[in-house]
């Protein structure tokens, strides 16, 4: 029983990694986190004339904005660098064109000052337009360059008109460029052409919607998403997969992303040493609209192109992301100094974009890497699927046969008294 039980948690354990992506070496390895670089938050406020509107709790959309602001500038962790970015604070006019560039940096991104910060916030009042693209493009510049998590938590009460900056494709630019930024965004009193808007900038970065109707929502879902930012996250290295295995970046142990193509697939290098085992896992997202009926299959090859392994799956047009994985462990040499064999990972998906939906960038895709020592003897490893469960087996099977035996006696013996009777 207590080997079942350590067979069965192996297995969950490794499963975890696989998806997750977190079975990681003790090293300090790539998309591994540290935890010695400060998390980055910068607050992004829509300040556009709109948020006069006094429909939450009785009061004004930027009243209920500014409090739950300060209860967030109270609460905020000590580690985390905290900045806020205002959109339409600035020009009360009506030329779009000036309007569409009135978004400033209200306070740096930095080690927080709580007084200077409110001081800021309070001087705010209802103003211009609502520039959501171009202020999530100064946004991703706020951030110092480091290693530790960024984030942007977007608060608005409408959509961007701005157009044609689509906020939504500014998002998807942002993901493309792999810097590991998290965009979450809040609607005050949504309508569904925001909460569509607001959502597909979320979706587009992996962060989160949320809609919000009264004044301790907001302040608590803004504390949650600051908070979430000081959590140890593994931030994803960026990476560029090529059209061949010959021309691949060579990867070692850690969390990748990149962009592939609808229906193409991309290319990548993985060298594994004798008694070491290579687990894969591939995460493709639909971040905007696809075809139903799609799927994403990732093989290991030799540089020869002989298939090693494979996994695949399917979706149906129900979930955002697909992910499938490998395991493929080397076989122990004789030689002392055997070289490692170059293993070629080749992600294919077969989605296809919706009527009038861009195709580029190409679709977000997350690749885990995990090189390990495989097991230390070949009891530890499945014989023939059944591994250990052999064992079981064969006492089942003798457990089976000498019961049959005993049955058989005691009936035979039973009909001789009977017939003696």
């Amino acid at each position: 029983m207590i080997t079942r039980q350590r067979l069965a948690a192996g297995m969950c354990a490794l499963l975890v990694a696989m998806t997750a992506g977190i079975a990681f070496p003790a090293a300090a390895v790539a998309g591994e986190p540290t935890g010695e670089t400060a998390p980055q938050v910068d607050l992004v406020l829509d300040v556009s004339g709109s948020m006069r509107t006094a429909d939450i709790d009785g009061g004004t959309r930027m009243a209920a904005a500014k409090q739950a602001f300060n209860e967030v500038l109270d609460a905020t962790p000590e580690e985390v660098q905290l900045g806020i970015r205002t959109l339409g604070a600035n020009y009360p006019g009506d030329d779009q064109k000036t309007g569409c560039k009135d978004t400033a940096q209200l306070y740096p991104v930095s080690t927080l000052d709580r007084t200077e910060a409110k001081t800021a916030v309070a001087t705010l009042s209802p103003t211009g337009w609502t520039p959501i693209g171009p202020a999530l493009l100064k946004a991703a510049d706020d951030f110092a360059d480091s290693d530790g998590s960024k984030r942007i938590v977007l608060i608005s009460d409408g959509e961007d008109t701005c157009a044609p900056l689509d906020p939504c494709e500014v998002a998807r630019e942002i993901a493309a460029k792999g810097i590991g930024l998290t965009i979450d965004t809040l609607g005050l009193v949504p309508n569904s052409k925001m909460r569509q808007q607001l959502s597909c900038i979320a979706e587009a970065t992996g962060g989160t919607y949320t809609s919000v109707e009264h004044t301790d929502e907001l302040a608590d879902k803004v504390n949650q998403l600051v908070d979430r930012a000081a959590d140890p996250v593994v931030t994803p290295v960026a990476t560029e997969g090529a059209e061949a295995c010959a021309k691949a970046p060579t990867l070692k142990s850690g969390l990748y992303t990149d962009r592939e193509e609808f229906g193409k697939q991309r290319w990548y290098r993985v060298d594994v040493d004798p008694g070491q085992e290579l687990r894969a896992s591939v995460s493709v997202a639909a971040d905007r609209s696809v075809n139903p009926d799609y799927g994403v299959l990732l093989r290991a090859v030799t540089v020869h192109g002989r298939e090693i392994v494979r996994g695949e799956t399917a979706g149906n047009g129900r979930t955002d992301a697909v992910s499938t994985g490998l395991r493929y462990p080397k076989a122990e040499s004789d030689e002392d100094e055997a070289p490692a064999e170059t293993v070629c990972l080749q992600v294919t998906n077969s989605y296809s974009a919706a009527s009038g939906v861009k195709t580029t960038p190409g679709l977000p895709l997350e690749l885990t890497v995990d090189v390990v020592d495989g097991p230390s003897s070949a009891g530890d490893v499945a014989s023939f699927g059944l591994g250990r469960g052999w064992w079981l087996l064969g006492a089942l099977i003798l457990t089976g046969f000498l019961a049959g035996l005993i049955w058989g006696w005691l009936s035979r013996w039973r009909l001789a008294v009977w017939r003696t009777n």
